[in-house]
């Protein structure tokens, strides 16, 4: 049986295909037991998301096995066979291994270090053992995915880093507080990006909201969303003395807070600082504010260059996130080996009691009389002599295993022991 992981992703195919393929729970589990449940697989497991659709199976002819799969998929969902099949990627054995420690750590996603993917791949799990399509294989395997993504997580700074601008928005405003619970926001305008800024800082703990918008409608929705306050877009000016963050996201032509009305503000606040989120464009918020005492503003500009650099940090962490990887994925490959010459052992040492067994019958229905001490010591002899066949054979297994090569041994002892072929 071999271990491969097939599909596509937003490296090779684009968004169109991608969603075509996409398929929810119910879908996924009928394919999965119809591959399981018909045998075209072992051990299956399939990853469905925006991003990436894959089958991750044990099979004995990998090749066959992914092709099988991928028909099966686009039948049910109604696309070109061929088109799949022009974009499908295949890896087998060590690779299969890497892709799917690479996956579960966010090193394969389209944005490092990106969080959902662990939670994506712990639920496709969840779902294939739900299937009773999660054999020793693909279990050891996906375990192992969960504790190299953790460890990647907690040994690295791959996910540490603003790579979104409403996530730079926050990562700017704590240079300049402190901390921001309970520090108050207003955010003027309705725009989705800054929505997202606000709704991250609420999260930090900043409190109370304000909302401000020149359709009153569209302020109290966005206020009720966020539990905060709608305030007049008369009342601007005056809401920005009570607060301590604002971004800022309206589709107006011109600056809607100028220099003058800041510099009435700021006279009010003695030392508090103002700071000023910008996402506009044309930007909200005059050039010149940060030139008054204790006010700082940070545009769309900025806050890219924040990501920007934020994704050269991640890209660089994730340099030593390959680094683990490749560590883990030697040690699971020997790991790997010994699961898979484990039913054989069992089978060889199941064949052999059994042999012993059935001699022990026989001899000692020809000794009737045998006492107690010598039925004892005719169980203790034949016990050892099946202990002393098994240990070369074994060790043999053990060895080859270490080495990478135990498959051809595998046959030799399933042949020369006419063992029941278990995996």
């Amino acid at each position: 049986m071999a271990l491969f992981a097939a599909g596509l992703s937003h490296k090779n195919a684009p968004v169109e295909l991608r969603e075509q393929l996409a398929a929810d729970e119910d879908k996924v589990r009928e394919i999965l037991r119809d591959l399981v449940g018909g045998g075209a697989l072992r051990e299956a497991v399939m990853l469905s998301t925006c991003n990436r659709v894959e089958v991750y199976g044990v099979a004995e002819v990998p090749g066959e096995a992914r092709a099988a799969a991928f028909r099966h998929l686009c039948r049910q969902r109604g696309v070109d066979a061929a088109a799949v099949e022009a974009v499908l990627y295949i890896h087998a054995e060590d690779d299969a291994i890497r892709h799917a420690f690479r996956v579960a750590a966010s090193l394969d996603s389209m944005m490092v270090g990106e969080p959902q993917i662990l939670g994506q791949v712990k639920d496709a799990f969840a779902l294939a053992q739900a299937c009773e399509a999660v054999g020793p294989s693909l279990h050891t395997l996906f375990t192992q995915a969960f504790a190299v993504a953790k460890r990647v997580r907690s040994e690295t700074e791959v996910a540490r880093h603003a790579v979104s601008v409403s996530f730079a928005a926050v990562e700017l405003a704590r240079k300049i507080f402190a901390q921001l619970a309970g520090r108050a926001v207003l955010l003027v305008g309705a725009g989705k990006m800054s929505e997202l800024a606000a709704r991250h800082l609420v999260e930090q703990g900043a409190f109370p909201i304000y909302v401000v918008n020149r359709t009153w409608s569209r302020a109290q929705e966005l206020a009720r969303a966020l539990a905060g306050t709608a305030v007049p877009f008369e009342e601007l000016g005056t809401a920005l003395g009570a607060v301590d963050i604002v971004i800022t996201s309206t589709g107006a032509p011109k600056p809607i807070v100028t220099r003058e009305m800041v510099a009435r503000v700021v006279r009010g606040r003695g030392t508090r600082p103002l700071f000023f989120i910008d996402i506009a464009v044309p930007r909200d918020v005059e050039a010149g504010v940060e030139r008054l005492g204790d006010v700082y503003r940070y545009d769309i500009d900025d806050l890219k260059s924040v990501v920007d650099a934020n994704i050269r940090e991640r890209l660089r962490e994730a340099q030593r996130a390959e680094a683990i990887v490749e560590r883990e994925v030697a040690k699971f490959r020997a790991r790997l080996s010994d699961v898979e010459i484990i039913p054989t052992i069992v089978s060889l040492r199941e064949r052999l009691e059994e042999i012993r067994a059935g001699e022990v019958r026989k001899t000692l229905a020809r000794l009737p009389d045998a006492s107690a001490e010598t039925r004892a010591a005719i169980e203790a002899l034949s016990a050892g002599i099946v202990n002393k066949i098994l240990h070369t054979p074994i060790t043999k297994l053990r060895e080859s295993s270490r080495a990478g090569a135990h498959r051809s041994w595998l046959a030799v002892v399933n042949e020369l022991f006419g063992l029941r072929r278990r995996g």
